[in-house]
C-alpha cells in the first residue's frame, strides 16, 4: 500500500509539473505527459516495477476516450462528412499504411509484423493537431477541416484497427509483457469462469454469442438509458449519475472482453448509439475527468517505458526512421491534398500538420506486444519514433508558417482566385458567421456588395444560398484592387485571422485615406491595433451581444424598459470613450496587467463612471 502511495505522488506530481509547463510552450498535454514520464522513468529512475501493472491500468483510459468520441460522432453526422471521412481519411490511412507496410518488409520483417507497424504509423495526433490548429485559429480554414476530417477518421479506424491486430499474432513471438485473458483472468474468479465457459462453445455458438453482444449493446443504449437515468435521478444524489456513466462503459468492456472483442470497439459503438441521447452531456462530464487522468497516466507510463538505451545505442537509425516516417506520410497527405482540391497555404497546412505519427500509435503499439503480434525489441523502436515525431510537430508547424508566408504572393497562389468581374461601393471581406450576418443585413437594404474570402468552400456554401462571392485571399492587393478599392465608400474587415486583418488595414488605408474602414475585433488589444491601423469603426466580436445581455439583467432586477436601456446606452458612450483615451497608453510589447500607466487611466476613467452614473440616477429619482 505504502508503494502504491509513493508511486501514485510520483506520477500526479510529475503530470502537476509537466504538463502546465509543456502547454504554455505550446507543446500540448500530451507531450507534456511523455515528458513527465521520460524524466521520472529514464532520466532519475524513481518507478519502480509497478510501472507494467499501471499500464494496464490506464489504458482503460483509451477505452473511455473512444466511448466519448462515440458520443460525439451523432450518425446523422457523420453521414454527411462520408465523402470526406472515406475520401480524405480513408484514403491516408490506407496508403500510409500499405507504404510504411512495404517498406518494413523491405527491410526484412515478416508480413504480420509489418502490416503492424504500418496501421500503427497510419495514425496521426489527434490531441496536439487540434489543440494547435485551434490556438493558431487555423480550423475554420480549409486545410484545418481537412486535417479535422482526417483525424477523426483516423479515431474511428482505431476501433477496427485493434480489432484486427490479434489475427495478426505470431507463434514465434514470446514477450514478456504480452497478456492474454487467460492470464488476465487467472485471479478474476467468477470472470474467469464465464470466460472460460464462452471460450470452451462450439465456433458457431460463439460467434452467435458475439453478435448477440454487440446487438444488445446497441439495444440497452437505445431502450435502456432512459429508464436507468430516471431511476437515478430519483435518488437526488449527483455523484450516482457518476456511478452509473462508469458503469456503463465498465460493463460494456467487460461484455466485450468475454465476447473476445476489444472493449475500445464496444465503448465507441456504445457511444455512437448515445450520441442523440438527452444525457449526453452528462454522461461526457461525468467520464471526461476520469478519461482525461486514465489517459494522461497511459502516456506517462508510456514515457516512462521508453528505452532510450535504444536512441542511444542507434541514434542515426532511430532518427532516420523517424525523418522516413515524416516524409512518407507528408507525401502522401500532399498528393491526396492536392487531388481534393487544396492548395496553397491550405495544403501545406494540411500536409506538414499530419505528417507525425500520433498518441493512438502508443495504444496499438502497447496492444500488439501484448497479444504477440510485435517483438519487444521493435516495439521499443516505434515508441522511439512515434514520440520523437510528436516532438517534432511544433517545428513542422513553425515550416508551414515560413511556407505560407512565402507563398501568399507566389504566382500559383495568384491563379487560384477568381476573377472578380464586378464592383460595388461596399467590399466586405471574410464570410465567415460576422461577414454573413453584415452581408445580409447591407443587402436587404437594398445595396450590392462585393464579398472575398479565401475559402473556397465557405463561398461555394455561400453560392448555393443565393448569394455571390469571389474566392481569393483579400490581403492580396491584386484582389483588393480587382474588387474595387479605388472607388469603394465602405470596407468591412471580417476575417479570422487577426494578422491578415490588421494587415488589410494597413494597407488599405495607406492606399485609400478617405475609405471607411470596418473592422472586427476580437479583444481590447486587437481594438487598439486596429485602431492605430487605421479602422473608423471597430466591433468587438461579442461587445453588443454582451451589452444586450446586461441590459437584460437589469431590467429582471427591477429597472424599468427605460432605466435599462439609458444604462446599456451610457456604458456604451462610457466604453467608446475610455477605448480612445487608452489607446494612447497600450503598447503592444507590454501585457496590458503589467501596464501601470494603463491600469491607473483605466481605474480613474471607471471611477469617473460610477460617480457620473450615481449622480444621474439621483437626479432621474429626485
Amino acid at each position: 500500500m505504502s508503494s502504491f502511495l509513493f508511486q501514485a505522488t510520483i506520477y500526479l506530481g510529475a503530470a502537476v509539473i509537466a504538463v502546465p509547463v509543456a502547454m504554455r510552450l505550446g507543446l500540448g498535454s500530451v507531450l507534456g505527459y511523455l515528458f513527465a514520464g521520460i524524466v521520472i522513468g529514464p532520466l532519475l529512475g524513481l518507478v519502480g516495477s509497478e510501472t507494467q501493472s499501471l499500464q494496464h491500468f490506464a489504458e482503460f483510459g483509451v477505452v473511455m476516450m473512444l466511448f466519448l468520441i462515440g458520443l460525439e460522432l451523432e450518425p446523422r453526422k457523420l453521414w454527411e462528412m462520408r465523402h470526406r471521412l472515406i475520401g480524405l481519411g480513408g484514403l491516408q490511412i490506407t496508403l500510409t499504411a500499405a507504404a510504411v507496410t512495404g517498406a518494413t518488409y523491405a527491410l526484412g520483417f515478416d508480413w504480420p509484423i509489418a502490416l503492424a507497424v504500418g496501421l500503427t504509423m497510419s495514425l496521426s495526433s489527434t490531441a496536439i493537431v487540434l489543440q494547435t490548429l485551434n490556438e493558431k485559429r487555423l480550423m475554420s480554414s480549409s486545410g484545418g477541416r481537412s486535417s479535422f476530417s482526417v483525424l477523426l477518421t483516423q479515431d474511428i479506424a482505431v476501433i477496427p484497427i485493434l480489432a484486427f491486430l490479434p489475427l495478426l499474432a505470431l507463434s514465434g513471438i514470446h514477450n514478456e509483457t504480452a497478456g492474454g485473458h487467460g492470464a488476465e483472468a487467472q485471479d478474476a474468479g467468477p470472470f474467469a469462469q464465464v470466460l472460460n465457459w464462452f471460450q470452451a462453445l462450439p465456433p458457431l455458438a460463439t460467434t452467435s454469442l458475439t453478435i448477440l453482444a454487440v446487438v444488445l449493446i446497441i439495444l440497452g443504449g437505445i431502450y435502456l438509458t432512459r429508464p436507468l437515468f430516471r431511476y437515478i435521478h430519483g435518488s437526488h444524489l449527483p455523484e450516482m449519475y457518476t456511478a452509473l456513466s462508469l458503469l456503463i462503459v465498465i460493463a460494456i468492456a467487460c461484455i466485450m472482453l468475454v465476447v473476445g472483442l476489444s472493449p475500445a470497439l464496444g465503448a465507441f459503438l456504445a457511444g455512437v448509439v448515445l450520441a442523440n441521447s438527452e444525457f449526453r452531456h452528462q454522461l461526457e462530464s461525468d467520464i471526461e475527468p476520469f478519461k482525461g487522468l486514465l489517459l494522461g497516466l497511459f502516456f506517462i507510463t508510456v514515457g516512462a517505458g521508453i528505452n532510450f538505451g535504444v536512441l542511444f545505442g542507434a541514434p542515426l537509425q532511430i532518427l532516420s526512421f523517424t525523418l522516413a516516417i515524416i516524409l512518407i506520410k507528408g507525401s502522401i497527405l500532399f498528393v491526396i491534398g492536392y487531388i481534393f482540391r487544396l492548395r496553397g497555404r491550405d495544403l501545406w497546412l494540411f500536409t506538414l500538420g499530419l505528417a507525425q505519427a500520433g498518441e493512438f500509435g502508443f495504444v496499438i503499439a502497447s496492444f500488439a506486444i501484448q497479444r504477440n503480434v510485435l517483438p519487444t525489441d521493435l516495439t521499443e523502436q516505434l515508441l522511439l519514433v512515434i514520440a520523437l515525431s510528436m516532438l517534432a510537430t511544433p517545428l513542422l508547424f513553425l515550416l508551414y508558417e515560413a511556407i505560407s508566408k512565402r507563398h501568399k504572393d507566389s504566382p500559383a497562389a495568384q491563379q487560384e482566385a477568381d476573377e472578380i468581374d464586378e464592383q460595388h461601393p461596399i467590399i466586405i471581406a471574410g464570410i465567415g458567421r460576422f461577414g454573413q450576418v453584415v452581408t445580409r443585413l447591407v443587402q436587404s437594404a437594398g445595396y450590392k456588395t462585393t464579398v472575398l474570402d479565401h475559402n473556397l468552400s465557405t463561398v461555394e456554401v455561400m453560392r448555393k444560398f443565393g448569394f455571390k462571392g469571389f474566392f481569393g485571399d483579400p490581403t492580396r492587393p491584386e484582389i483588393l484592387h480587382a474588387a474595387g478599392l479605388d472607388t469603394a465608400r465602405v470596407l468591412v474587415v471580417a476575417l479570422d485571422d487577426r494578422d491578415a486583418a490588421l494587415q488589410l488595414v494597413k494597407f488599405a488605408r495607406k492606399q485609400r485615406p478617405d475609405l471607411h474602414i470596418i473592422a472586427r475585433a476580437y479583444d481590447r488589444g486587437e481594438v487598439y491595433r486596429l485602431y492605430a491601423a487605421g479602422a473608423n469603426d471597430i466591433v468587438r466580436e461579442v461587445f453588443d451581444s454582451s451589452l444586450r445581455a446586461g441590459r437584460y439583467v437589469l431590467e429582471n432586477i427591477g429597472f424599468t424598459e427605460y432605466e435599462a436601456a439609458e444604462a446599456e446606452q451610457a456604458f456604451y458612450k462610457y466604453d467608446r470613450t475610455s477605448i480612445r483615451e487608452l489607446a494612447a497608453l497600450f503598447d503592444p510589447n507590454i501585457p496590458s496587467s503589467e501596464n501601470k500607466p494603463y491600469i491607473e487611466r483605466s481605474k480613474e476613467l471607471a471611477k469617473d463612471f460610477e460617480a457620473e452614473l450615481l449622480a444621474s440616477r439621483e437626479k432621474g429619482g429626485s
